[in-house]
């Protein structure tokens, strides 16, 4: 029995609440540039003692991405004065904290973070289909081939940059004279030599 893999279980929800969170009265007694972390401490602090966290360890208080970004949204000087946040506490003392009003901005970057995941899902099926059909003859003369020519494309990227590397090396190295400077040059020499 001990060989079969069982899931792990998901904590159970103890206690689950809305809240507006002050903020602004805590980061204004720090300097600018610690404002946005002082306000994501003072959401821990503040979850900690309205979530029942006996001990008060701060860990136990999981901020969402979102709600992170969202406080840092504009900057660290400038973080959001309250938040509407909903904390849900499970049977092993974590809490875990998401924002209850999701701005339009934060909705449209996670539905395109889904149609990408999606994308890579169908593109790695098709691929593993495309895998699996040709046959093992005809897939390692094609690695070959295609190994050769990776081969070939890197050698001539590289004798490329040698020759540039080259070229560039040579080309600072050769002075640029000016007609008219070597003239003024022989005429100054000319002149002392009187």
């Amino acid at each position: 029995m001990a060989d079969k893999k069982t899931k792990p279980k998901e904590p159970k929800i103890i206690l689950e609440r809305e809240y507006i969170v002050p903020l602004r009265s805590k980061w204004l007694k720090v300097a600018k540039h610690k404002r946005a972390s002082r306000a994501v401490r003072e959401l821990k602090i503040f979850l900690v003692r309205h979530m029942k966290i006996y001990d008060r360890d701060l860990r136990k208080i999981k901020i969402e991405n979102d709600l992170n970004n969202e406080l840092r949204f504009r900057g660290m000087r400038k973080p959001c004065a309250k938040i509407k946040v909903r904390a849900v506490k499970y049977d092993n003392d974590t809490v875990r904290v998401h924002m209850v009003d999701i701005p339009e901005h934060v909705k449209y970057l996670r539905i395109r973070e889904e149609k990408m995941k999606k994308e890579v899902k169908k593109d790695s099926k098709k691929n593993e289909d495309k895998e699996e059909k040709p046959s093992d003859k005809t897939e390692k003369e094609d690695s070959e081939k295609t190994h050769d020519a990776k081969e070939k494309e890197q050698a001539s990227r590289d004798e490329g940059l040698a020759l540039s590397k080259e070229e560039a090396r040579e080309q600072k190295h050769t002075i640029k004279i000016d007609k008219h400077a070597t003239q003024n040059i022989g005429q100054k020499r000319a002149q002392k030599g009187r």
